[in-house]
């Protein structure tokens, strides 16, 4: 009879069988790039607010690296052309280095995380590390610090997430379950004198970040009632004024707000549970908008709701349409039972801890959706003002964070560990695809600058929509 000891000898075993058929070097390749990027642009945005497109291409256009930020699509199109080890579980399917940052937890903690999951789906988990990568070489190359520094942080990425990896396949489930990695945590662990700034900027920046800071900013009383005012095209109402919804749309025809978020709310109390469901009866809904969020994102329909509790205390939710993973797009994996709660269902299991109002809904004309609190202490990098040992620190903390969450959700560390070795191989190969996709980036960014300057796709700045308001 094999003993607990002997079975995670084999399933290491089995990691170290994969690279027979999938050589850590194999991951070099970045894939098939025979394909249009404006084409999977395109599609992509199909379903959105139409008025709201040329944002998305807009703010797409700023740079390769926000450009990369929100075409998912098209890396998962070239990641499904690419090998895998054949180890498949929850992903984060958009692991960007701008997808990681601070908020709190339910204890009031402040941890470190990934904190964007609209993609999230059953994937390789080699996706996610090299997005990730990718993504580093392009922030590094694109802020001028050249692609020497570019190659290191890749490197430090992965050295981190093996290294990690490795430690987190001697932990019991239940140990992985208790993993939070905090700020303090952060603090201990970074090299440079600027991180351990940065980072105790961000603890005192997140306390300010919470729903009473936020309630000015964002609304003023009339009456007696608290309203979210209009700053179009980010925070419009959708039966207001300022709207963006053209006349045809479905969420306009209902009218009024009551109507839209009533059954929002309605099946979103039904997700949360009886003891949450308790707490938001407390609250009484004041007001509803819709709030234009991210790069990617741009376009989905997302609506902030103002509460208020009897001490006048308020509570931001924010509600968020959820359509189908890209990565489910390209990778062959059961369908979930609704996209909302893939989104959850992820977040779920891939985070340390999860926001104790995260949930999930079906609205009108049966849109999925997922709802969570609106900006609770959330925090994220600001990487223009990142020092060259700012990022590799950075670099590090993804790939800690990345191993996590992948140990956590898949249950597979050991053979994760197993494939990895100990050996620079990953890392070499990672670094040579990050420079190659860094490359392809580029290329893509110039067609699509090439499609907005002929018209082909149009393009409108924040400033220049919201000038379209001015009297």
């Amino acid at each position: 009879m094999m003993t607990p000891s002997d079975l995670l000898r084999e399933r290491r075993a089995l990691g170290r069988k994969a690279r027979k058929e999938t050589p850590r070097s194999a991951h070099a390749k970045i894939g098939n790039t025979h394909r249009d990027p404006v084409d999977l642009l395109r599609e992509n945005s199909l379903g959105r607010v139409e008025a709201l497109v040329p944002l998305r291409y807009g703010r797409m256009l700023a740079s390769p690296f926000t450009f990369y930020r929100g075409s998912a699509i098209i890396q998962a199109h070239d990641l499904s052309t690419t090998a895998n080890s054949g180890f498949h579980f929850q992903i984060c399917g958009d692991c960007h280095l701008m997808n990681f940052g601070g908020f709190a937890t339910p204890e009031r903690a402040l941890a470190f995380d990934i904190n964007d999951f609209d993609e999230t789906a059953v994937g390789p988990w080699e996706w996610d590390l090299k997005r990730l990568s990718a993504s580093l070489c392009i922030a590094v190359r694109h802020l001028g610090h050249g692609d020497r520094l570019a190659d290191e942080v890749v490197e430090l990425a992965v050295h981190s997430y093996q290294y990690w990896t490795e430690r987190y396949a001697a932990m019991s489930p239940l140990e992985l379950w208790y993993e939070l990695i905090t700020f303090e945590r952060l603090e201990r662990i970074v090299t440079s004198d600027d991180s351990r700034q940065r980072i105790r900027n961000g603890i005192e920046k997140a306390s300010r970040r919470t729903h009473d800071t936020m309630l000015p900013k964002l609304a003023s009383r009339r009456e007696g009632i608290w309203q979210i005012r209009d700053t179009p095209p980010g925070v419009f109402h959708v039966h207001g004024k300022t709207t963006l919804f053209t006349h045809d749309d479905d969420w306009l025809g209902l009218g009024d707000w009551r109507k839209l978020m009533g059954p929002i709310y309605k099946h979103y109390l039904k997700s949360l549970g009886a003891v949450r469901g308790n707490l938001l009866a407390h609250f009484e809904m004041h007001d509803v908008a819709f709030k234009v969020v991210g790069v990617g994102s741009v376009g989905t329909r997302c609506l902030i709701l103002l509460m208020v509790d009897p001490h006048e205390k308020p509570l931001f939710i924010q509600f968020k349409e959820a359509s189908t993973s890209v990565i489910s797009r390209y990778f062959d994996a059961p369908a979930p039972r609704h996209q909302g709660h893939r989104v959850v269902h992820g977040q779920r299991l891939m985070q340390g801890a999860s926001d104790p109002f995260l949930g999930w809904s079906s609205g009108p004309f049966g849109r999925t959706i997922y709802g969570r609190q609106l900006r609770d202490m959330k925090i994220s990098a600001t990487l223009e003002l990142f020092q060259k040992d700012t990022f590799r620190d950075y670099a590090g903390l993804c790939g800690w964070v990345l191993a996590r969450a992948h140990a956590k959700a898949g249950g597979q560390a050991t053979e994760v560990a197993g494939y990895l070795g100990n050996g620079d191989q990953m890392a070499e190969a990672l670094v040579s695809y990050s420079r190659a996709y860094a490359d392809q980036v580029e290329q893509d960014y110039e067609k699509f600058r090439h499609a907005c300057r002929t018209g082909q796709l149009e393009a409108r700045t924040d400033a220049d929509m919201a000038a379209d308001f001015v009297a």
